[in-house]
């Protein structure tokens, strides 16, 4: 099925099942423990042996040698794996750094030696035998010393219209601020982990991987191998945030040890290794220029950003959201890219976005107070149905607006002190912030196979995973509604690299574009059932379990009497839709604040996140992912930050005791609204993503909030008390 036109009227319109707030349905499953989650599939091969890793001790230089002999001794051990027994090693299209130094280090904590033994215990006490001399090279692992020698990458050329330095110059209210964000961790609750096994030839994974295509891709790839020698199977991930989209190294490691050790071979990450051995969100160096008329309409507005990461590879573009969301004729944006040799930086919840509107949205209200104006009112002022970029180029739907709006009157906006530092209770600091939210509408090409039985029953596969995020469910419901039956008479498969290829669980795309596969999936499916029941054409629905046409009700499962029918289509996305409407999704975030006035101590106690996503599979779901969201925006505002030892190049805060990520007693009351919406360019189905909006513009709100609270402005991440405390207003 071609998606070229805008939907029309189809079954998915009639929101009997799509639309509600269904438990998930593989929820039973998780609470009881019989999800099975990488490392746990016991019983997927006999006689699993257990890998651990040796991590490089230092950031960059040489491996002088390795003397194994004592760990070889040890009890237990069956294989060690090094870049001396490992054979060619290539690379793929997503990670750049090698899962295996040797004899070069490229990172601190890059996998030097696998022990593989038969009890985990064994392979960890011969592991911390395991002896390496280094030769120790000098690195650069500080964005701001690098700074002036960043260059500009050929893949992400400076955005120019207008004359911005002009318009800049003569504005007559002009914002110039420098903002920075710090590098951040995934921290997903499941580690990097993955069972391999070698039949032959052929390759069996079991392992944790958000996007199945993309580690089909670059696994072979990287073991030098045909990519249809090779399995993976994922049908339960304990959370990604870009962490596992593709094969990290746990995948190649394990594959690689399985092979020198003869037989199968389990390996996770611990967590003080996953930090620093995988992927992380680079940090950036935001400057923000604006400039405006009195009446708060922009005239210019420049984005420079400056960010690092190692050779060619990932490149966190922070002005991503600034060409879409206010209007203004005088626009630039630009990208430089420092060499660092800090673990490789790659995509994590809203790339681009998240770090880009931590800086944008600070940035408004600090316009706003320059104008004396209200931070809603600034938005207002700018928001446009148009691309800024492109004024021939209208907004498939765009109600960021309808989302101030609402989200002003739910959160009770006008009770908000307009003078900051003005509003106290006891020894607290009152204040409120708001922030837009902004993420592209993106597709991917999708494809679903769907099955009939006797029984009536539809199983759905498709290679689509779910990271937590509900998608075992809303493509339940999808089906459901396409096939007029209940949920119970839906089965979804996912995560087998043999299904049906599909966008995977990455860049809020996974609802949109997943239903729009089981969309036309199912819609094959009807058309197949009809024919094959010799019904006109045109005159056949399915509803309550039942076939009908011209007055006739046939229980569905008599259509595969003779025996199950199975079809399978591909929805290819072209760029038609793109061409015509610039597609995004908007929203706004509210939070309320208390900054004690004698110590500094921040609480937030109120949130609220209005979205207009689309429409909107499962309002429970997709609830969850976005409190979810503004929960790790609380944390990449006031604690998250991977603080590094610039002497030696690595993060030090390399577990969940120092890397503090926002907890429950962190966390207030969470409001969501989402705005009655459908958008018809998008899929089929009519949905967005959301997983990703309700991040973006979280942390500038509660920025904003503190510097209403306190009327101290940080334009540092995260915003912890020693950047404002000797700031704070005097206490009387």
């Amino acid at each position: 099925m071609k998606f070229q036109t805008p939907a029309g009227k189809n079954p998915i319109d009639r929101m009997k099942v799509v639309g509600k707030p269904h438990d998930r349905v593989e929820g039973p499953l998780k609470v009881t423990g019989a999800a099975p989650y990488a490392y746990e599939r016991h019983s997927v091969i006999a006689n699993q042996a257990y890998g651990e890793v040796v991590g490089a001790a230092i950031a960059k230089g040489r491996i002088i040698s390795i003397d194994l002999a004592e760990a070889r001794r040890a009890a237990g051990v069956i294989a060690i794996l090094t870049a001396e027994n490992a054979g060619g090693i290539g690379r793929g299209d997503f990670i750049f750094a090698s899962p295996l130094a040797g004899p070069l280090v490229e990172h601190y904590h890059q996998a030097v030696a696998v022990v593989v033994a038969e009890s985990l215990e064994q392979a960890r006490a011969a592991a911390a035998l395991v002896r390496v001399d280094y030769d120790r090279a000098d690195g650069v692992y500080d964005l701001s010393s690098a700074k002036a020698g960043a260059t500009k990458r050929a893949s992400v050329p400076d955005a120019a219209i207008g004359d911005f330095a002009t318009a800049f110059a003569t504005a007559p209210v002009k914002l110039d601020a420098v903002y920075t964000t710090p590098d951040q961790s995934h921290m997903a609750m499941e580690p990097h982990a993955t069972i391999a096994a070698w039949d032959g030839d052929r390759l069996n994974l079991w392992t944790s991987v958000q996007a199945l295509d993309w580690a089909m891709r670059d696994l072979p790839k990287i073991l030098k191998m045909p990519r249809d020698k090779v399995h993976m199977s994922s049908p339960y991930i304990g959370g990604g945030f870009g962490g596992k989209i593709s094969s990290m190294s746990d995948a190649a490691l394990a594959a690689l040890a399985a092979r020198v050790a003869g037989c199968p071979v389990k390996l996770a990450l611990t967590r003080t290794l996953l930090v620093n051995n995988t992927v992380h969100r680079p940090a950036t160096i935001q400057r923000v220029r604006i400039g405006a008329a009195r009446d708060g309409k922009i005239l210019a507005i420049g984005h420079e950003n400056w960010t690092g990461n190692l050779p060619d590879a990932f490149v966190e573009q922070s002005t991503v959201p600034t060409p879409s969301l206010y209007a203004g004729a005088n626009r630039l944006a630009t990208t430089r890219v420092a060499v660092l040799d800090l673990p490789e930086g790659s995509s994590m919840r809203a790339p681009g976005e998240a770090p880009g509107m931590m800086a944008i949205e600070i940035a408004m209200d600090e316009l706003a107070e320059l104008l004396g104006m209200d931070p809603i009112q600034v938005r207002l002022v700018n928001d446009t149905q148009v691309d800024p970029s492109d004024p021939n180029h209208p907004f498939s739907t765009r109600q960021l607006a309808e989302c101030l709006h609402v989200g002003s009157e739910r959160f009770g906006w006008s009770k908000r002190a307009a003078k900051p530092g003005a509003r106290r209770e006891g020894q607290w600091l009152i204040g409120m912030g708001v922030a837009s939210a902004i993420r592209g509408a993106r597709t991917r090409t999708s494809a679903a196979r769907a099955r009939l039985d006797a029984k009536g029953i539809v199983t759905i596969e498709t290679d689509m995973t779910d990271i937590g995020t509900g998608a075992y469910t809303i493509l339940a419901q999808t089906a459901a509604e396409m096939m007029g039956i209940g949920l119970d008479d839906v089965v979804v498969k996912l995560g087998e690299s043999d299904y049906p290829v599909s966008v995977g669980s990455i860049g809020q795309r996974g609802a949109a574009s997943a239903s729009g596969a089981v969309f036309a999936a199912c819609t094959k499916l009807r058309q197949t059932i009809a024919q094959q029941l010799s019904l006109p054409e045109g005159d056949v629905d399915f509803v309550d379990g039942h076939i009908v046409s011209g007055g006739r009700r046939i229980p569905l499962g008599k259509a595969a009497a003779a025996g199950e029918i199975v079809v399978e289509d591909v929805l290819e996305f072209g760029p038609e839709m793109p061409k015509k409407y610039a597609q995004q999704a908007f929203g706004a975030h509210f939070v309320e604040v208390a900054v004690h006035a004698s110590t500094g101590e921040i609480r937030v106690r109120r949130m609220l996140a209005v979205c207009a996503a689309g429409r909107i599979l499962n309002p429970k779901t997709a609830r969850s992912q976005v409190i979810g969201a503004m929960t790790m925006g609380v944390g990449a505002a006031l604690s998250e930050e991977l603080a590094i030892d610039t002497r030696f190049g690595y993060f030090v805060n390399h577990d969940l005791a120092g890397y503090e990520v926002a907890v429950h007693a962190d966390i207030p009351h969470q409001e969501v609204i989402f705005i009655d919406e459908v958008d018809p360019t998008i899929t089929p189905t009519k949905a967005k993503g959301v997983g990703e909006l309700g991040l973006v513009g979280v942390a500038a709100a509660v920025a904003n909030a503190i510097y209403n609270a306190t009327g101290v402005r940080v334009r540092d991440y995260p915003i912890r008390l020693d950047k404002f405390m000797d700031r704070l207003p005097a206490v009387a």
